[in-house]
């Protein structure tokens, strides 16, 4: 386990609110144990964790509000500031997607503004945003340059 909650029991709880920077793997050379064939008498069997919460028993409850923050990479703050400049140059419509984007580049910029990293769970939205053919903004070719630079990130 490398971050994370368990809890087991009558009234369990856990919780992990974490902020971990980078990847959540498992570290190279780490012994991992081979799982269970049936979880212990506490009912939670875990062979390998990195983050996130898990409860078992009657009243179990699990919390993950663990934030997993990114090192933004020079080619991404590169590629998001050309998306933004070419933004203005779209024919705006009604129901166009744009203001999504604009809303999760602020975002992705403030927190790279304030640190260096962001939360992977925007990269993961601006990428869908600008995939899923939501939104004009995704037929400009800075578009595909961040998108091709958040994956090169996310893996």
């Amino acid at each position: 386990m490398t971050g994370g909650a368990v809890a087991g029991g009558y009234r369990a709880t856990a919780e992990d609110r974490s902020e971990r920077v980078g990847s959540w793997e498992v570290p190279a050379g780490t012994d991992v144990p081979p799982p269970f064939a049936s979880p212990p008498s506490s009912g939670v069997g875990i062979g390998t964790m990195a983050g996130g919460a898990v409860a078992a028993g009657r009243e179990a409850k699990a919390v993950d509000a663990s934030r997993r923050m990114l090192s933004a990479s020079p080619e991404l703050v590169g590629s998001l500031e050309v998306l933004r400049s070419q933004l203005p140059l779209l024919v705006r419509t009604q129901d166009d997607g744009i203001d999504e984007v604009v809303g999760q580049l602020a975002a992705i910029e403030g927190q790279i503004a304030n640190g260096g990293q962001t939360e992977r769970h925007r990269l993961e939205r601006l990428r869908t945003l600008l995939t899923g053919g939501g939104t004009v903004a995704g037929g400009l070719a800075s578009a595909l340059a961040v998108v091709q630079s958040i994956t090169q990130m996310l893996g």
